[in-house]
């Protein structure tokens, strides 16, 4: 029972602290899924409710602002990627590529938006980035010509920008 017990406390604080979800608490300490749904059922019974705990951890300190954080870099990784597999798609034209940026800089922009509402210190990078939001729509409209040449400079740019605000 005593190692039963230690499972469920590492089940518990690996959903409350670490943010992981109930299939990855499952195959990181050797239960079933079933098992750790029906622990956090069981612990929500007698008072200790995981959600609400989670929340709380997330709340306190600058545990949101770090989630929110983590999920902009991770936004920015895929970003940066789709930016990649623009530039190597041959099929595109250059405004084709421009509008595409353009769509993908909106997508961002909102994210980012949205999280500085949340954590107020990201909000500065969805400053610099609606500029260069601006900046791709300005390019697509009156210089699609130079499409390829701001694919080119504005990962690396972006970088920059992350490395000041981020």
């Amino acid at each position: 029972m005593a190692h039963k017990d230690d499972k469920r406390r590492e089940a518990r604080k690996a959903f409350i602290y670490d943010q992981q979800s109930i299939p990855m608490i499952a195959v990181a300490i050797g239960v079933s899924e079933a098992t750790v749904r029906r622990w956090k059922r069981d612990a929500k019974q007698n008072g200790d409710n995981w959600d609400v705990a989670r929340a709380a951890h997330l709340m306190a300190g600058d545990g949101l602002e770090t989630v929110v954080a983590d999920v902009v870099e991770q936004f920015v990784t895929l970003f940066k990627a789709t930016i990649e597999q623009l530039k190597e798609e041959e099929k595109l034209t250059g405004e084709e590529r421009v509008k595409a940026m353009a769509s993908l800089s909106d997508a961002f922009n909102k994210m980012v938006a949205s999280a500085g509402r949340v954590a107020p210190k990201i909000s500065e990078l969805g400053v610099a980035n609606d500029v260069l939001q601006r900046q791709a729509e300005f390019i697509r409209e009156f210089y699609p010509q130079h499409a390829a040449a701001f694919l080119e400079i504005i990962e690396p740019f972006g970088e920059r920008l992350v490395e000041v605000y981020g």
